[in-house]
């Protein structure tokens, strides 16, 4: 069932969960040396049906009769033959999910910001609470948040907490909500949310509009943060 349809059908909305899937481009090094001009979040909001999964599992298993090993779709890896044919799937469902898409062009991040334990919350419960309001995560019975697995071992614990807090501040009191973090191949979704994320950060960050095209029709908001500040 798609949100719209969740919001319109006459079963009882508060039997329903309400999916946030997250995923990110760009690094969180500031420097100019090594680091990227933009760090972009991405989101795909959805409920339940994912029918989308069954046709990309699908796509899957005629690749590997095929002759390719795919053990799971990433944008960034994936040869571009193979990033057609996902990006069509994508293309067919967009009526399905929302994106919405955080820009941040680093450089113009307050110094305050730039530490990655400050940075990466602030900037994932910004992106959280508009979708949480657009998408009406109030009216659900329950919002399920999923990222892929942070990667920053050492600091792993201290963004955790500090995710957490953000939410807490940033999210209505009486809303139910939980964030898991879990490996990016285990979920489909993660992996749509990996394509629709690398279109929009490609166009960003080298102007590359090719795949950022094809998704755009379902992108609902793309705010460039600090711009509109």
């Amino acid at each position: 069932m798609t949100i719209q349809e969740a919001q319109q059908s006459g079963e009882p909305i508060e039997s329903q969960s309400l999916y946030i899937f997250l995923d990110e481009g760009g690094n969180l090094d500031f420097s100019a040396s090594s680091g990227t001009k933009y760090f972009t979040l991405t989101t795909i909001t959805i409920c339940r049906p994912f029918s989308l999964d069954a046709d990309l599992l699908a796509l899957k298993y005629d690749l590997l009769e095929e002759g390719l090993d795919i053990e799971s779709f990433h944008a960034s890896e994936d040869k571009q033959a193979v990033r057609n044919r996902v990006f069509s799937l994508v293309a067919k469902s967009l009526e399905q999910f929302r994106i919405d898409s955080m820009i941040v062009e680093k450089q113009k991040a307050p110094p305050r910001l730039r530490e990655q334990e400050k940075f990466y919350p602030a900037m994932l419960g910004r992106l959280l609470k508009y979708v949480f309001t657009e998408a009406q995560g109030a009216s659900y019975k329950q919002v399920i948040v999923k990222t892929d697995r942070l990667p920053l071992n050492k600091k792993r614990n201290a963004i955790e907490k500090a995710i957490k807090t953000t939410l807490s501040d940033m999210l209505p009191r009486d809303s139910s909500y939980r964030v898991l973090h879990h490996e990016s191949r285990s979920s489909i979704s993660l992996q749509v949310a990996d394509y629709c994320n690398w279109a929009i950060y490609r166009k960003w960050e080298s102007g590359d509009l090719r795949s950022y095209e094809i998704i755009k029709a379902g992108i609902k908001s793309e705010v460039d943060t600090f711009e509109t500040e």
